[in-house]
């Protein structure tokens, strides 16, 4: 990775908070939210064509579903998404609501929850099964964040931005549980604060520093590989897409921030030429 390569703007946007991409290799588009909207993007990278389907709350996260729409992590917990929003989980009271979110090889949707107002130690992560049951794995946090698995699937990753640091995690997909945390990578507050993530197929995280201008690529021991300078100051989180997943894209937010209506914060980026790719994403199995 190189500081010198350029992302382009793949979908023009002033999203508030752009967040959450998943790629869909099933039709070749990229899903993505603008959380204090309600908003759920569908877009065409292709023609930057995008259709939106807008929400009646905060929506942290929106994964495909195996039998079509959307699960989404929202303000009251879990919902799923057609033409219309049906809130299937209210698990969280007023005040709180659902963040990042992403699911596993086995259809299940790892999020976490948040207070409004980040409240130290009043987050957690939640796991959503393909039969819409639910249970908190971990509490403690405060803004959990960006969240994915090691390709071997041993190994769970979680930033917490407030904090600003990423933990590693002993994995059992099979059980759908967590164990043994470590830190796995603490950021200087003059390099931004971690957010969204995601994991390419050698193992490598990507990570948006919210507040950095930049992205940052970890190896699989905590190693910095390398910077990506972003035009924009708060880029949210990324994922890989395109046929060969070989293209990177990086969503990023206008919230906060007193910019032109050109300034192109709010917009979906890619990056090309990497070198990398990353692995299909995984839909929800209910």
């Amino acid at each position: 990775m190189t500081q010198a390569m350029t992302p382009e703007v793949a979908v023009a946007g002033r999203a508030r908070v752009g967040e959450g991409p998943v790629w869909d290799a099933r039709n070749g588009r990229l899903h993505w939210v603008d959380i204090p909207a309600g908003h759920i993007h569908t877009s065409d990278p292709m023609t930057g064509q995008t259709s939106t389907l807008a929400l009646p709350t905060h929506v942290g996260a929106a994964v495909p579903r195996r039998g079509g729409g959307f699960v989404a992590a929202v303000a009251e917990g879990f919902a799923s998404v057609e033409a219309g929003m049906t809130v299937r989980c209210a698990v969280l009271p007023e005040g709180e609501r659902m963040n990042d979110a992403k699911c596993d090889r086995h259809g299940r949707l790892w999020a976490g929850s948040t207070t409004m107002d980040f409240q130290p130690g009043r987050g957690a992560l939640h796991v959503l099964m393909p039969d819409w049951t639910t249970r908190v794995v971990l509490e403690g946090l405060t803004l959990p964040n960006g969240l994915d698995w090691s390709p071997d699937g041993r190994t769970f990753y979680l930033a917490d931005t407030m904090a600003g640091e990423i933990s590693a995690f002993d994995a059992d997909l099979e059980r759908a549980t967590i164990g043994r945390r470590r830190t796995f990578a603490r950021f200087p507050d003059d390099t931004g604060m971690p957010d969204g993530l995601t994991v390419d197929a050698t193992g490598c995280l990507w990570v948006a520093m919210w507040g950095g201008d930049r992205m940052v690529r970890i190896s699989p021991d905590g190693d910095l590989l390398g910077e990506l300078l972003m035009p924009v100051h708060q880029p949210s989180s990324c994922t890989f897409g395109g046929p060969a997943l070989d293209v990177l894209y990086i969503t990023s937010a206008r919230e906060g921030l007193d910019l032109p209506d050109d300034d192109p914060a709010g917009s979906v980026f890619a990056v090309n030429g990497l070198g990398v790719a990353g692995t299909p994403a995984a839909v929800f199995g209910g």
